[in-house]
C-alpha cells in the first residue's frame, strides 16, 4: 500500500514538472526550454531577450535612482519605459544591421586595444587583469564572447556615425544672427512721470462708478473652487489644562540642561600660535609699533582668520590665559600667553556675559513642554479608537459630543492659509477629498488629529460685490491713474517732438547709453528694453509701468561691441548649432535605416518577458 502512494506521488510530481515547463515554454523560460531567445528581428540583426531585459533594468533603475523608490513593473508601463528600452534598442540594431551590409568592422588588434584599455578590466598595477575582466562581466551577466561582440558592434557604429556628422557646420549667417541679437546695443533717454506729477489727481471712485467697473470685469473678482469642509480636531493644546506635571520631573529636566540655563560668561577668540616665545614676541611689537596687522600675521603663517578661530570658549577652556584674555578690552591682542600648542597672542572680538536662569524662570516653558509632549502622547492612544468610531458609523457631531474633539468649519481653497489651513497635513487632505469619502482621523505637523467631511464644493464664481468692493475700487484707481497717466505722457511726447528738450519737461529723466537688451534697469517694467529695441532712432514712446508711465526717446542704435565675452559667446553657439545639426542629420539617418532594415516584434514575447520581471 505504501509503495502504491508512492508511485502516485511521484506521478503527480512529474505531471506537475511537465505542466511547469509547458507554462514556462510560453512564458520565455529560455533558462529552460529555450524556446523564446528573440524579441525583435530589424534586418539581419536580433534583439535578444537578455538584452531587452538589460536595457529594461537600465532604465527603471534610472527613474528609481531619480524617485528613491522601487519601481513596478505596472508603473513601468505607465511611464512607457519599456517601448523606449525597445526603441533604443531597435535604433542599435539597425545601425549594426547598416554596418553589416556596408561591410565595417574593426580587427582583433584593435578590439584587443579597446578591451585593455578599459579601466574597470585593469589591476592595481594599471595593466589588463583577466580575473577583473571575468569578474565584471559577471556582474552585468554578459559573457566575453557577448561583451567582445557588442565591443565590436559599438567601435563600427562608433565609425559611421563619425563619418556622417564629421564636419557638419551650421552656416555662420545663423550664428552671426543670433549673436547680433544678443549683442545689440541702444541708447535711449527716459523720463518718468509719476502720480505725484499729475495735473489732476486720481479720486476714490464713486459707488456708481464702483458697481460701473465691477459690471465691466467681473472676471478679475473671481472666487477660487472652494471646498466647503467640517471638521474635528484635537491639538495638545486643547488637553494642556487636563495634562498634570509634577515638580521632581520639572527639576529633572532642568538638571539635565543645566548646560542650557547655567552658562557661564564666555568670549569669542582667535588664537596665533608661534613655534617659540621670541617669534611670538617679535610678532606682538610689530603689532604694537603698526608695523603690521593681526590679519598679516595671519596670512603669513600660510594660515585663514577661520584656522585660528576657537569660537565662544570659557575660562576652562583657556587655562592659564584665561585671566587676561578675559581681562582684555575687545578688539584687543593680548599675549604671548601660553596655550597647549605653545605661545599664542589672542585677539578678542567679543564678549558673551553669563546667563544664569533660575528654575522658577525656567519651569512655566518647561512645564508646557512636558504637558505639550505627554498631551501628544494622549492623543496618539486615544486615535486609534476615534478613528474606529468613524468607521462604525459615527458622524464628526458625534466625535466632538462623545470625545475632547472640537467641531469646525472652513471654506478651503487652495490659497488658503488661516488656522487650521496652515498645516501641510490639513491642506493635502481637503485637497484630496471628494464628495462620498468617509471621514478617517490624519495627524497635523505638531501632533494634533483631525478629519474631515466635504459638504460642498463650489465652482469658481463672480465674487459678491459687497466683499469685494476694496479691491474694486484700488482697481478702479489704478486703472484711472495709468489711464491719467497715458494721457499726459502723450501731451509730453508731443511737446518733445516739436523741441526734443527732455530739461523742459519738469520730469526727472536720465541717459542710458549701449544697453543690450538683456540690461537690468530699476523702476521700469519686464517688457521694458523689448520695446525699447523696437524703436527707430528718433522715435518717442510712452511704456507703462507700475503706477507711472515712462516716456522713452531712442537716440543710437549700436551694433555689439568687440568684447572676448561676445566671442566666447558666439564660438559656444556655434558649437552648439554644429552638435545639434550633426545630431539632428543622424537622428534623421537612423531612422531611415531602421525603415529601411523593417523591425518586426514578437510582441508574445515581449509579453512574457514583462510578465516574468
Amino acid at each position: 500500500m505504501a509503495a502504491g502512494k508512492n508511485s502516485i506521488s511521484k506521478t503527480f510530481v512529474w505531471i506537475l514538472m511537465g505542466l511547469l515547463f509547458v507554462g514556462l515554454a510560453g512564458f520565455g523560460a529560455t533558462s529552460l526550454t529555450g524556446t523564446i531567445r528573440t524579441v525583435a528581428q530589424v534586418g539581419d540583426e536580433s534583439i535578444s531577450v537578455d538584452a531587452y531585459v538589460r536595457e529594461l533594468q537600465r532604465e527603471i533603475r534610472a527613474v528609481e535612482a531619480q524617485t528613491g523608490q522601487a519601481l513596478q513593473m505596472s508603473q513601468a508601463r505607465e511611464l512607457g519605459l519599456e517601448q523606449l528600452a525597445l526603441s533604443r534598442l531597435t535604433a542599435l540594431a539597425a545601425l549594426d544591421n547598416e554596418v553589416g551590409q556596408l561591410g565595417l568592422s574593426i580587427g582583433d588588434e584593435n578590439l584587443q586595444d579597446e578591451i585593455v584599455s578599459i579601466p574597470a578590466f585593469q589591476g592595481v598595477n594599471g595593466t589588463f587583469d583577466r580575473e577583473a575582466y571575468r569578474f565584471q562581466l559577471e556582474q552585468i551577466g554578459m559573457t566575453d564572447t557577448e561583451f567582445e561582440s557588442d565591443l565590436r558592434k559599438e567601435s563600427s557604429r562608433t565609425i559611421v556615425q563619425g563619418a556622417i556628422i564629421g564636419g557638419v557646420e551650421m552656416p555662420s549667417t545663423l550664428t552671426n544672427t543670433l549673436t547680433n541679437y544678443i549683442g545689440a546695443r541702444r541708447s535711449f533717454t527716459v523720463a518718468t512721470l509719476g502720480t505725484d506729477a499729475l495735473e489732476t489727481p486720481v479720486g476714490y471712485p464713486t459707488d456708481a462708478q464702483i458697481q460701473a467697473y465691477y459690471d465691466e470685469n467681473t472676471d478679475q473678482f473671481t472666487l477660487p473652487r472652494t471646498k466647503r469642509l467640517t471638521y474635528a480636531i484635537l491639538s495638545p493644546e486643547m488637553l494642556l489644562d487636563t495634562v498634570e506635571v509634577d515638580e521632581d520631573t520639572l527639576r529633572r529636566l532642568y538638571d539635565e540642561r543645566a548646560d542650557e540655563y547655567q552658562q557661564p560668561e564666555r568670549r569669542l577668540v582667535e588664537r596665533l600660535n608661534f613655534p617659540d616665545e621670541d617669534a611670538a614676541n617679535n610678532a606682538k611689537a610689530q603689532l604694537e609699533v603698526g608695523g603690521t596687522t593681526f590679519e598679516q600675521l595671519v596670512r603669513e603663517r600660510e594660515l585663514e582668520l577661520s584656522d585660528i578661530d576657537l569660537g565662544d570658549v570659557t575660562r576652562d577652556d583657556l587655562g592659564e590665559a584665561a585671566d587676561e584674555v578675559f581681562a582684555a578690552e575687545l578688539d584687543s591682542v593680548v599675549g604671548p600667553l601660553p596655550s597647549v600648542f605653545g605661545p599664542a597672542l589672542f585677539r578678542i572680538n567679543g564678549s558673551l556675559a553669563a546667563n544664569n536662569v533660575p528654575f522658577e524662570d525656567a519651569e512655566p516653558a518647561l512645564r508646557e513642554e512636558l504637558a505639550s509632549d505627554r498631551a501628544r502622547r494622549l492623543i496618539e492612544a486615544q486615535s486609534e479608537d476615534i478613528n474606529d468610531m468613524l468607521a462604525g458609523g459615527a458622524t464628526l457631531e458625534e466625535l466632538a459630543q462623545e470625545t475632547d474633539m472640537e467641531l469646525g468649519q472652513i471654506d478651503w481653497t487652495r490659497d488658503s492659509v488661516d488656522e487650521v489651513a496652515a498645516y501641510e497635513g490639513f491642506r493635502s487632505v481637503a485637497e484630496a477629498v471628494r464628495d462620498g469619502d468617509f471621514p478617517e482621523i490624519d495627524f497635523l505637523e505638531d501632533g494634533s488629529i483631525f478629519a474631515l467631511r466635504l459638504n460642498e464644493e463650489l465652482a469658481p464664481r463672480p465674487e459678491p460685490l459687497d466683499s469685494a468692493r476694496d479691491r474694486v475700487a484700488a482697481a478702479w484707481i489704478a486703472a484711472e491713474t495709468a489711464k491719467a497717466l497715458q494721457e499726459q505722457a502723450n501731451s509730453v511726447v508731443t511737446t518733445l517732438a516739436t523741441d526734443g528738450d527732455f530739461t523742459a519737461t519738469g520730469l526727472p529723466f536720465r541717459v542710458e547709453n549701449a544697453l543690450t537688451r538683456t540690461a537690468f534697469l530699476d523702476d521700469v517694467p519686464a517688457n521694458f528694453m523689448n520695446e525699447v529695441f523696437e524703436m527707430e532712432p528718433g522715435d518717442l514712446r510712452v511704456i507703462g509701468g507700475e503706477g507711472t508711465a515712462l516716456i522713452v526717446r531712442l537716440d543710437e542704435v549700436l551694433p555689439p561691441a568687440e568684447s572676448d565675452e561676445l566671442r566666447q559667446l558666439s564660438d559656444a553657439l556655434s558649437a552648439q548649432m554644429n552638435q545639434a545639426l550633426a545630431q539632428n542629420i543622424f537622428d534623421a539617418y537612423v531612422r531611415d535605416a531602421q525603415t529601411r532594415a523593417r523591425p518586426v516584434v514578437d510582441q508574445q514575447a515581449l509579453n512574457a518577458v514583462q510578465a516574468s520581471y
